[in-house]
């Protein structure tokens, strides 16, 4: 019986055995792990089976070189033993990037986290008396001594501390919150939502731009348990708008005898208007203004690990220290480690800015940013020596990110590329397939890198990356 051509070329598929005799091959079985490198070889020769059958035409232009197949299998054995999470160069110049991480925590953090993780340590044991002790006492003496609030109580992030207070709170009974502070932020996370799930009741109030203390004052019933305020961290209403401040609405609950919490989210704990930023709400504004209870971030704008942060009264505090759900929330010694460390720079605001790469980021001067930028870019006209590359050093802005401060930029300097013969399309996807992956942003079909958000030890990666691209890309590759 006569085989089909496809067929006739099938049989010329090596063998498993005989890619895995190839010295390339042997070579990374010393390095990996024998199925890895099973599974490679595997995966490559079910693909090239897949074409010749699904392709029979072209079946005969598929490439069964053995020394092509090999590099194929190191290529997908590299893919498959890679690390998912891995490190990244941000050139976006967003400073708290929510897909790349968000803050990047200060060097003093790390080393507490090294040092914390190398050892055991007194995580639910209390030196002092010998026996059990509590986790969350590690963070919570430096949060009163910072925000001046009573107490505190770290969780695994400002969802869960909202969510936490309201059920702790609120459970079957109503929380007024105004309309225009209904707020959803990254992963469809909404205030309603959560207020739902925790048990608590939404009374909305007011309109959409507007809302007074007499909406609050009229929706106060015999089932109000919580009057909440919450702070519009990722988008603005301007225009024709009122809203009623902590302060006032403090007063409020003062005199109805109802608590009063507000939702922070971004967890500023300095003044930002220095570096030419409309004012945002600090923590410790919060607590001087009455706040019963308050919640916000430990990775935005306070520059530490992922957290939620709740501070407050007391008997509040302790009230959500009693509650179950803070087990199912709770945080491990590496977050309180990391958040520890951060929190102790801000005694000192300065070392704060210098330390804190969050805030050393926002707050560098527009010259160092320039010099920077300059530096940059004669590193990549180095690496361009068929002239193909057009480089620009320009002016544009960054942003804070991370649902903080929307609508607001600073003001940067970015290099600008473009490369005769390549798309602009094709210079991002190939950096982000450089190992480190660069991801930077497209403008105006412009490839731009923000040096606010680069660190002067990856121009080096940069560098060696378009001299990867630009001896790999022939000139007419779009």
């Amino acid at each position: 019986m006569t085989q089909s051509p496809a067929q006739e070329i099938l049989r010329q598929l090596p063998a498993v055995d005989f890619l895995l005799q190839q010295e390339a091959m042997q070579d990374a079985l010393a390095s990996q792990p024998r199925k890895l490198v099973l599974e490679s070889i595997r995966q490559i020769l079910a693909e090239k089976r897949h074409l010749i059958l699904t392709n029979p035409q072209t079946a005969g232009d598929v490439n069964l070189l053995t020394k092509d197949l090999v590099k194929e299998i190191l290529e997908r054995l590299k893919e498959i033993s890679d690390y998912t999470l891995r490190k990244v160069v941000n050139a976006t110049g967003i400073v708290i990037h929510t897909n790349l991480g968000r803050s990047l925590l200060p060097e003093k953090a790390i080393e507490r986290l090294q040092y914390i993780t190398r050892t055991y340590n007194n995580l639910e044991y209390d030196l002092d008396l010998g026996q059990r002790g509590s986790r969350y006492v590690h963070a919570e003496a430096i949060l009163c001594e910072i925000t001046g609030a009573e107490a505190a109580l770290v969780v695994n992030n400002n969802a869960g501390a909202v969510f936490l207070v309201l059920n702790t709170l609120a459970k079957d009974r109503e929380v007024i919150v105004s309309r225009g502070q209904l707020v959803e932020i990254g992963g469809s996370f909404r205030i309603p939502d959560v207020m739902r799930s925790s048990g608590a009741i939404l009374r909305e109030i007011g309109c959409t731009n507007r809302t007074h203390g007499r909406d609050y004052e009229s929706a106060i019933g015999d089932q109000t348990a919580l009057l909440l305020k919450v702070h519009c961290s990722n988008y603005r209403i301007i225009g024709f708008t009122a809203e009623v401040s902590l302060a006032d609405l403090v007063d409020l609950g003062r005199k109805r005898g109802l608590p009063v919490m507000e939702d922070l989210g971004s967890g500023c704990f300095l003044d930002l208007t220095q570096f030419g930023l409309e004012g945002e709400p600090t923590v410790q504004d919060a607590v001087k203004a009455g706040a019963d209870v308050v919640t916000f971030s430990g990775d935005k704008l306070l520059g530490g690990p992922q957290a939620g942060v709740i501070i407050g009264r007391k008997e509040i505090i302790e009230q959500c220290k009693k509650n179950p759900l803070t087990r199912a929330l709770r945080v491990d010694k590496m977050t309180l480690a990391a958040l520890e460390a951060t929190l102790r720079l801000y005694r000192d605001e300065r070392q704060a800015l210098q330390e804190i790469p969050s805030l050393q980021m926002i707050s560098i001067a527009p010259e160092i940013l320039k010099e920077k930028a300059d530096h940059l870019g004669a590193l990549l006209r180095q690496t361009d020596q068929a002239n193909r590359l057009r480089i620009e050093v320009r002016q544009n802005v960054s942003q804070v990110g991370g649902g903080s401060l929307p609508g607001q930029y600073l003001a940067t300097f970015v290099v600008a590329v473009t490369a005769s013969g390549m798309s602009t399309q094709k210079i991002e996807t190939t950096l982000r397939k450089n190992t480190p992956p660069i991801i930077g942003r497209i403008e105006s079909d412009q490839y731009l890198m923000d040096v606010r958000t680069l660190r002067s030890e990856e121009f080096s990666i940069i560098k060696e990356a378009f001299e990867k691209m630009m001896e790999l890309e022939s000139p007419y590759t779009t």
